[in-house]
């Protein structure tokens, strides 16, 4: 085929167009070669609001890497209690027990914030790439070290660290990973992360809200000042956070609240004044 100038245009082939990457960090640091081919096998789902993705002592049949959103593994007792344990973004997979060998799940694990999409890969096709002890291989095995230590943390941290504090955790956590600073988060939800009643949720909110640290209005969270919030939140946010940025699976913030800060930066001021204020209540 010609062109106007007379001269056979060139237009890629089938082969040499490059495959787009994904957001999931996982996937996106894969060598070209490896995404193409497990680009073959991987299916998109949309992460809807509570959609269940693994359940307890059950078999994994997938595993899943999300591009946006928050997904949140928990851990039930039986008299129906229960506590969020580790978050997935985009920086990670849920499913990483097939990682150590084990093909049955030790938590529940759900959509918590909405996202719009997560790559699906079967369990099997998963286990193959894994046994071939390529780049996914090398990928997933920093990322479960990294989130193994996020659950260790998680135990100290709903032990030790006043609610206040964990609240500003989990909401810096969700902002890294969302591409706004504003996502759907409810009461009852934050209650059975945090592990406390409704009520104390509520005056914890509130006074996060009223130090113009967040906006919570009918279920939608604002981020407003993310410096501020950084220096209420546990030292339990940036030891997690600076485990992943050293494995190179940072996410970078999506909103713009407080300057371009991304994961495991710290302001440089405010940090006593504002905790002192928050917790005083």
């Amino acid at each position: 085929m010609k062109s106007a100038s007379g001269k056979a245009s060139r237009r890629p082939s089938a082969r040499s167009r490059s495959v787009e990457r994904p957001r999931n960090l996982l996937l996106g640091t894969l060598p070209s070669a490896d995404y193409a081919r497990l680009s073959k096998t991987l299916k998109p789902i949309e992460l809807t609001h509570r959609l269940s993705l693994l359940k307890r002592d059950q078999r994994i049949d997938h595993v899943y890497f999300p591009e946006n959103g928050v997904c949140s593994l928990t851990t039930s007792m039986t008299d129906g209690r229960a506590v969020e344990v580790a978050t997935v973004g985009r920086e990670g997979m849920v499913g990483f027990e097939l990682v150590i060998g084990s093909p049955v799940s030790t938590v529940d694990a759900f959509v918590q914030v909405p996202g719009q999409l997560a790559h699906s890969l079967p369990a099997a096709a998963f286990r193959r790439e894994i046994d071939s002890k390529g780049a996914l291989f090398d990928a997933v095995s920093r990322y479960t070290h990294a989130l193994l230590g996020q659950i260790v943390q998680t135990a100290a941290c709903n032990r030790l660290h006043k609610v206040p504090a964990r609240a500003a955790r989990w909401l810096l956590l969700t902002h890294d990973r969302v591409d706004s600073n504003e996502f759907p988060v409810s009461h009852e939800f934050l209650s059975f992360m945090l592990g406390v009643d409704r009520s104390t949720v509520t005056l914890v909110m509130g006074a996060l809200q009223k130090s113009g640290l967040i906006r919570y209005v009918h279920g939608r969270m604002k981020v407003v000042d993310r410096p501020g919030l950084d220096a209420v939140a546990c030292e339990c946010y940036h030891i997690a956070a600076d485990r992943f940025a050293a494995l190179g699976l940072q996410p970078r913030r999506g909103g713009t609240t407080g300057g371009e800060k991304t994961l495991g930066e710290r302001p440089a001021e405010k940090k006593r004044t504002n905790r002192n204020r928050v917790l005083a209540g």
